[in-house]
């Protein structure tokens, strides 16, 4: 499928992350099943006359204020929220200085209706055009209900760039999901890769699951305000009820968190990709179709039990893309040793993954806090491939360091702390050291990488 050299440069940016994501050379655990348990909190979600779901002051004030990238490259940014009363202004004012907004951006207005409850008027504003490793600050709102944040852009592409991670997924809104979202906020990371379930509204009837999409908006303001948070669909966002009579999957989620699907030709906001900084992702969602019209290298979905059939419905071919790299978010075990979804060992009676070099390494992590709880049972005896497992509350950090190296941490909430508990670092199988590693078996994708120009690709490894 690869018709001319921009294509090929494609894939070959694609590769130089999941290559990065593929191969561990230090784990701090060997086949441990984790003896933790979280005693803390229950898994209760928090009252709504909490504070963590304040509403702002002032008159049809702005509220549920969330930015997430705008386009394919990392130069423009979706900002959304909600008022209330009436639409409001949908105007977003900015600049590069607090205060001093010398740009202007018109957005658009919508709302919806789901059994008998009836949203705030959703605002939708694309801000384009904007300058790498650039922040900017952005009021939006009138009079004395207006409100201000900021955002940073990432650095220009490159796969030399150091960018930081984070990972979480089935966050909900317990005092368990409080913690999380304020444990990392504590890491420096720059952008989260949500994984699926955002609200858990769908555990409540009637008028109260629209209510608490709006809980759930206000919580996590505190950081999607200010920095994009990549969103993929759970099973958590279907929303199908038709005891009330809601039929359309994906209601609530779809009028709330646009994605910027088109700008990767996408047919789907559920489903698409996106570059920052060193990075390309690939977002999808488990519960919905998506088509195999281009070669992905790096995916993040909900179900990693989906992942054995994603070759038959993504086509991947091998003298273009040598690896990929899962993440995946249900249950807390990590699949950190490096084994072949593909090549089964069946002479047990049943197909098990085999070890193979090449194959991705799979780490599956979530509960960052729904009231559903953590999982309590695990494989026993713990599986050959499965290096670490614990149930446990948290959320992950993943920070590429450079063309060469990544690191990533499972961290634990414990007693009201952000506790390291699982790390890994990474190691580029094409940039490392040894001549054996960076060998490709395929001769083309090699040659792809050597020959595309040097302002595309950066520095030479």
């Amino acid at each position: 499928m690869l018709k001319n050299k921009g294509k090929e440069l494609f894939f070959a940016q694609s590769l130089l992350l999941s290559s990065i994501l593929l191969s561990c050379i230090n784990h701090a655990h060997a086949s441990v099943t984790s003896a933790f348990v979280r005693l803390e909190w229950p898994s209760v979600d928090i009252p709504l006359d909490n504070e963590a779901f304040a509403v702002p002051k002032g008159y049809n004030a702005p509220q549920q204020v969330h930015i997430t990238q705008g386009d394919y490259d990392g130069k423009a940014v979706i900002i959304s929220w909600v008022t209330p009363d009436k639409p409001g202004s949908n105007q977003v004012r900015y600049g590069l200085s607090d205060g001093k907004y010398d740009f202007t951006a018109e957005g658009t207005v919508q709302n919806y209706t789901f059994y008998n409850y009836k949203s705030g008027y959703i605002h939708q504003c694309l801000i384009g055009g904007l300058e790498y490793d650039t922040k900017y600050y952005y009021e939006i709102g009138v009079g004395n209900s207006a409100r201000k944040f900021w955002f940073q852009t990432p650095p220009k592409i490159d796969p030399d760039v150091s960018y930081k991670f984070g990972i979480i997924g089935d966050l909900g809104q317990t005092f368990n999901s409080l913690s999380t979202i304020q444990h990392y906020m504590e890491t420096g990371a720059q952008t989260v890769l949500f994984v699926g379930d955002l609200s858990y509204a769908d555990r409540y009837e009637n008028h109260d699951v629209g209510v608490r999409w709006d809980s759930w908006g206000r919580f996590i303001e505190q950081s999607a305000a200010y920095q994009p948070w990549i969103w993929s669909a759970g099973n958590h966002e279907i929303d199908y009820m038709p005891h009330m009579g809601e039929i359309i999957p994906f209601r609530n989620y779809l009028h709330r968190y646009p994605t910027p699907y088109p700008s990767s030709r996408s047919s789907s906001p559920l489903w698409y990709a996106v570059r920052r900084a060193s990075a390309h992702i690939i977002v999808l969602s488990s519960y919905s179709p998506f088509v195999y019209n281009t070669e992905w290298s790096v995916l993040q979905l909900k179900r990693p039990d989906l992942e054995p059939f994603l070759d038959e419905l993504i086509e991947i071919k091998p003298e273009h893309v040598h690896h990929r790299f899962s993440v995946h978010l249900k249950k807390l075990e990590s699949w950190n040793y490096r084994v072949s979804n593909i090549h089964y060992n069946i002479s047990s009676g049943s197909p098990f993954p085999t070890p193979d070099r090449s194959a991705p390494i799979y780490i599956t992590v979530g509960d960052g806090g729904n009231q559903e709880g953590l999982a309590q049972r695990f494989k026993d005896p713990q599986p050959d491939y499965s290096a670490f497992r614990e149930a446990s509350y948290g959320h992950s950090t993943l920070e590429i360091k450079n063309r060469t190296h990544a690191i990533y941490h499972w961290n634990r909430n414990d007693d009201g702390k952000r506790v390291p508990t699982d790390s890994l670092v990474l190691h580029n199988q094409y940039w490392g050291h040894s001549r054996r590693r960076r060998k490709l078996k395929k001769n083309h994708l090699h040659s792809v990488i050597v020959n595309f120009p040097r302002s595309e690709s950066g520095r030479e490894g």
